[in-house]
């Protein structure tokens, strides 16, 4: 993608988040609407995070070898024993690191 693309859909994905989920603003929305856009974030982000882990290029990673999936499974079981996002991104990324280092 290009530079100018990313910044486009960025643009886009702020705009609609910021209209629609701002308190301030005189759009109204129904309950079931705004509850279902809580969840955008994830779902975007499962939507980029999942190619990455599971291809390399275009094939797909070996299961057992590959510190992305494994990097991806121990991330999520962090983030649900620690509860401060700082400790369980940098506790994350070591385990990350260590795991493509010896893999």
């Amino acid at each position: 993608m290009t530079w100018p693309l990313l910044i486009t859909l960025a643009t886009i994905v702020f705009i609609n988040r910021y209209i629609f989920l701002e308190p301030n603003t005189p759009v109204r929305i129904p309950k079931i609407l705004h509850e279902a856009l809580d969840y955008s974030a994830p779902c975007l982000l499962t939507a980029i995070c999942g190619p990455i882990i599971l291809m390399n290029g275009d094939t797909l990673r070996n299961f057992p070898e590959n510190p992305y999936f494994w990097g991806a499974i121990t991330t999520v079981l962090v983030a649900i024993y620690v509860r401060q996002m700082v400790t369980a991104v940098l506790i994350s990324l070591l385990i990350f690191y260590t795991l493509v280092y010896l893999i």
